[in-house]
C-alpha cells in the first residue's frame, strides 16, 4: 500500500502562483503605457492635421484677397471669389476671421488656434470684414466700391 504524507513546509505552489500574478500585473502595466503612448500619438497627430488644414484655408483666403487686390487696381470693378473652408477638429463655433488692411486674422475664443497671416494690401481700396465660422462651409472675397472684404454670404 502506498502511503502518501502532506508537506506542511512546502511553498514552491506558492511562490509558482505569486510569479503568475506578478506576470500578469507586469503584463497590464506594460499594455496600460503602450496605450497611453499610442493616445499621445493620436492626439498629437490629429492637432498637427488640425493645425495645418486651418493654415491652409487661411492660405487660401489670403491668395483670393490678394487676387481682388489686383483686380481693383485695374479700375472700377467689381470681383468676387469663392474659398472652400476645409473641415477641421476645431470648434468651428468659438472661430471667427477678421480682415484688416494687412492682415487676415483667426481669432479662437476658446483655445490657442489664433494666427495671423499678412496680405499686401496693395489694393485700390481698404480691407474690412468679420466672419463668424460656425456652419461655414464656403468664405467669400468680395471687392466692391473700392473695398475688399470677406463674407460668408454669396454676394449680389
Amino acid at each position: 500500500m502506498n502511503s502518501k504524507s502532506i508537506k506542511i513546509d512546502d511553498t514552491s505552489g506558492a511562490a509558482t502562483e505569486l510569479g503568475y500574478i506578478f506576470t500578469f500585473l507586469l503584463g497590464v502595466l506594460l499594455l496600460s503605457v503602450f496605450s497611453i503612448w499610442t493616445w499621445d500619438i493620436e492626439t498629437a497627430t490629429r492637432d498637427r492635421w488640425n493645425e495645418q488644414a486651418i493654415q491652409m484655408n487661411l492660405d487660401d483666403i489670403a491668395a483670393a484677397i490678394e487676387r481682388a487686390d489686383e483686380a481693383s487696381r485695374l479700375g472700377d470693378i467689381e470681383y468676387s471669389e469663392s474659398v472652400w473652408w476645409r473641415a477641421t477638429e476645431a470648434d468651428e463655433n468659438l472661430l471667427s476671421l477678421q480682415l484688416t488692411n494687412n492682415s487676415l486674422i483667426l481669432i479662437d475664443n476658446g483655445g490657442s488656434l489664433d494666427t495671423e497671416v499678412f496680405v499686401s494690401g496693395t489694393g485700390s481700396g481698404a480691407h474690412s470684414g468679420t466672419v463668424e465660422l460656425s456652419g461655414a462651409q464656403m468664405i467669400w472675397v468680395v471687392h466692391k466700391d473700392g473695398i475688399t472684404s470677406i463674407e460668408v454670404d454669396r454676394p449680389q
